[in-house]
């Protein structure tokens, strides 16, 4: 007799624990939307772009890094919902730190051609999860080793930090930066 009244019992148990626990997730996500760290999502101004050596590479480059490469982002409507933000923002901060085709004007700490072809042979640039939500940024193999071919290029005609304008005139990226397509000015 006293079975089905302890099964009743621990059936209620195991209910209340897992509405106690989805309640604490609840509070605890709405929480974290209070911590102030992701939600800093600027997009300073274009200083210098690099002189690419061909529209192809400046499309593929647009395409695969410009989210975190340059000052160009698109921040989608997640970015702004922890602690999804704080991965974006750590992502963006991190790329652009590292290397900026924006501000092509300054040194570019991680544009040693190397370091950038082999990260792009591996497949870790763009990363894994990032093509899942941008599906746009996958690159084909023929895609790769044009993408690091145009980069060898342009690295050597239009070296980061460099005081040269280039053939385009100023170097400067102009345009909207919605479209993601600027023209040289």
């Amino acid at each position: 007799m006293n079975s089905g009244s302890s099964g009743s019992c621990s059936s209620r148990i195991r209910q209340t624990a897992v509405w106690r626990s989805l309640g604490a997730g609840v509070v605890l996500g709405i929480a974290i939307q209070f911590v102030p760290y992701g939600h800093a999502q600027t997009n300073p101004p274009v200083r210098r772009g690099p002189t690419w050596d061909t529209p192809a590479t400046r499309d593929l480059v647009v395409r695969a890094c410009y989210d975190c490469h340059s000052n160009q982002t698109v921040w989608p409507w997640y970015a702004r919902i922890a602690p999804v933000s704080w991965l974006i923002q750590r992502d963006v901060d991190t790329g652009r730190q590292r290397l900026n085709f924006s501000e092509w004007d300054r040194p570019q700490r991680g544009a040693r051609l190397q370091s950038v072809d082999r990260r792009i042979q591996r497949g870790s640039m763009p990363p894994w999860y990032y093509i899942l939500m941008h599906a746009r940024a996958k690159v084909s193999d023929a895609e790769k080793q044009a993408l690091m071919r145009g980069l060898d290029t342009t690295v050597a005609q239009s070296p980061p930090g460099s005081t040269a304008r280039g053939p385009h005139g100023s170097g400067r990226i102009a345009g909207r930066i919605g479209d993601r397509g600027p023209t040289r000015t």
